[in-house]
């Protein structure tokens, strides 16, 4: 299914027939340049690759959550390049995730190698220079939604973090260096320096 698309009109939304796992699996191979996801009603989402700044920023916050799951041995964590496919029949890939091996476990060993068909129970998203903060959060709303216990939008511009739960409203901490983990992730402490700082050696 080929198509061009110029980067300055991404991110880009298209309607698109259904597609399953396979099928999406194959389209998004077949354009490696870009990032997809899809909505629960069927809407392609096309995104640029993360500008290296933002690449590095989201490694110092994969790098910690790896470290923390080996040391902890309740989970697995994933990175940006993972696809899980949502109960509310969205496919979504959040820059960090973490996720109880009790659930897993409870997969069908067939379908360990596809995409999984559950919510991560913790979630981060990293804002990018061109990700507007209305659909940002809209995405956080939808993983809470859908099974997350915790899910934090972190936004370097504003160094910022804003926590979601499947209770009560939004919390929102500025000028943090680091934040605490809660419910799934309790004992988890992501240190913030390194994000807003991501090129500081100390």
């Amino acid at each position: 299914m080929p198509f061009v698309i110029e980067e300055s009109w991404l991110p880009a939304t298209l309607t698109m027939a259904p597609m399953t796992d396979e099928e999406f699996s194959e389209f998004c191979s077949e354009h490696p340049d870009f990032f997809f996801e899809m909505s629960a009603g069927g809407e392609l989402i096309i995104m640029p690759p993360n500008y290296t700044l933002a690449g590095i920023r989201n490694g110092k916050i994969g790098f910690q959550l790896e470290a923390w799951t080996l040391r902890d041995g309740t989970g697995v964590a994933s990175d940006s390049s993972t696809g899980f496919v949502l109960p509310n029949g969205a496919r979504r890939s959040p820059d960090a995730a973490w996720t109880a091996l009790g659930r897993v476990r409870q997969m069908d060993p067939r379908d360990m190698a596809r995409y999984w068909h559950l919510c991560p129970d913790f979630v981060i998203e990293l804002r990018s220079p061109f990700d507007r903060l209305p659909v940002l959060r809209d995405k956080m709303r939808e993983w809470i939604s859908n099974g997350a216990q915790l899910a934090w939008l972190i936004d370097p511009e504003r160094r910022a973090v804003e926590i979601f739960r499947p209770a009560g409203e939004p919390e929102t901490r500025l000028q943090q260096e680091k934040i605490e983990g809660e419910g799934p992730v309790a004992g988890f402490t992501l240190h913030l320096r390194p994000v807003w700082d991501p090129l500081a050696q100390d």
